[in-house]
């Protein structure tokens, strides 16, 4: 039988090149500006929305609704609450992703929600095909 060691703890020098990576990482990421990041954001709830949605290929093995309603819902707060700062160029194709969703969910729904308590109506307002 042959006998186990302890494992070692870590080398400094891997904790060194693991602290240079995080501090590359943080550099990189504080260059890139707001309106990157949030869009880049959004555009990761849209396709997630619409995989729940039924929307992607092979749609119906992926559909939930409820998961659907709650990415809507955080895509219209961050779409309603950001829209001032990265301005109508960057706003009107997410607002218009988001309305599309909106009308999806409608359609999908066996039970559609009055109008105005869909998800992200709340922020939007009523949304109507």
């Amino acid at each position: 039988m042959s006998e186990q060691t302890p494992q070692q703890p870590a080398a400094p020098e891997s904790a060194g090149a693991a602290r240079q990576d995080f501090e590359t990482m943080t550099r990189d990421i504080a260059e890139v500006p707001a309106v990157e990041v949030i869009t880049t954001v959004a555009v990761h709830l849209m396709s997630s929305a619409a995989v729940n949605l039924g929307l992607a290929e092979d749609g119906a093995d992926h559909k939930d609704l409820d998961e659907a309603r709650k990415l809507i819902q955080a895509l219209a707060g961050l779409v309603t609450a950001s829209a001032t700062e990265i301005g109508s160029y960057h706003a009107a194709p997410l607002r218009d992703g988001l309305k599309s969703l909106q009308l999806a969910f409608r359609e999908a729904s066996v039970v559609p929600d009055e109008p105005g308590q869909g998800p992200g109506e709340k922020f939007t307002g009523p949304v109507y095909g």
